[in-house]
C-alpha cells in the first residue's frame, strides 16, 4: 500500500519545480535575455514546464518503491548568456533565482502553518507541511556545486575568470558524475545534505520531519 505521504510529496513536487524554473527565466530576463519568454516559458502553467522523466516518470518510481524522499525537476528554461550585459553575474543570479525561489516559498509555507492559518483544515495544513519540505530538498539539493546543479553558476561567478572557465568544463561530465555519486555514494550525499535540510525544516516549523 502507498503511503499517502508519498502522494502528497508528489503532488507538492509540481508546483515547487514550476516556480523553480520560472524565476530561472524571470531572473535571466532581468540580467537582459528574452530566451525564456520568447519560448513561452515565463509562465505558471505547468505544460510547457513538465520534463516527461524528472517531472512524472522519476517521482511516480519513487513515490512507489516506497522511497523516503520524492524528488524530480522540469524542463530547464532556456537561456542565452550571450544577452547578459555581463555573462557571468547573469548566469549567478539566474541560477540563484531558482534555489532562492524554493527557500520563498518554504517560509511562505512555514509561516502559514506556525500561525495556523490551514489548521482547521488538517488536508491542506499537510499538504503546506510537504510543500515545505520538497522546496527545501529541492533547494539544498540544486546549491549543490556540480555542474549543472545551480550552485556551479553561483560558484562560476565567484571564482576568477580562468579558474571558473576549467571548472565550467565540468559540465560535460556533470550528469555522470551526479550519476555516479546517486549510484554510489548515494548514503554519503545524504548524510551530507540531509543534516542541513533537517536543520532548514526545524527551523521553519519547529519541529523534526526529515
Amino acid at each position: 500500500m502507498i503511503d499517502f505521504s508519498r502522494i502528497m510529496f508528489f503532488i507538492a513536487l509540481v508546483p515547487a519545480v514550476i516556480v523553480h524554473e520560472y524565476c530561472h527565466g524571470r531572473a535571466a530576463e532581468l540580467m537582459g535575455d528574452k530566451t525564456a519568454r520568447l519560448a513561452g516559458r515565463l509562465t505558471f502553467n505547468p505544460i510547457p514546464h513538465i520534463d516527461l522523466f524528472g517531472t512524472i516518470i522519476l517521482p511516480l518510481i519513487l513515490v512507489f518503491s516506497g522511497s523516503p524522499i520524492v524528488f524530480g525537476w522540469a524542463k530547464p528554461v532556456p537561456i542565452n548568456p550571450y544577452n547578459f550585459k555581463d555573462p557571468r553575474k547573469g548566469m549567478m543570479y539566474t541560477g540563484m533565482a531558482g534555489p532562492a525561489s524554493n527557500f520563498i516559498m518554504a517560509a511562505i509555507a512555514g509561516f502559514a502553518v506556525r500561525l495556523g492559518l490551514f489548521s482547521y483544515i488538517p488536508s491542506i495544513e499537510a499538504f503546506l507541511i510537504y510543500f515545505l519540505i520538497i522546496n527545501i530538498v529541492l533547494g539544498v539539493f540544486n546549491l549543490i556545486p556540480i555542474p549543472p546543479l545551480d550552485g556551479s553558476r553561483v560558484v562560476s561567478g565567484i571564482l576568477p575568470y580562468k579558474l571558473a572557465r576549467e571548472y565550467n568544463k565540468l559540465e560535460q561530465y556533470g550528469m555522470i558524475i551526479l550519476m555516479i555519486i546517486f549510484l554510489f555514494f548515494n548514503e554519503r550525499l545524504w548524510a551530507t545534505i540531509g543534516p542541513v535540510m533537517s536543520f532548514l525544516v526545524y527551523l521553519l516549523l519547529g519541529q523534526h520531519f526529515i
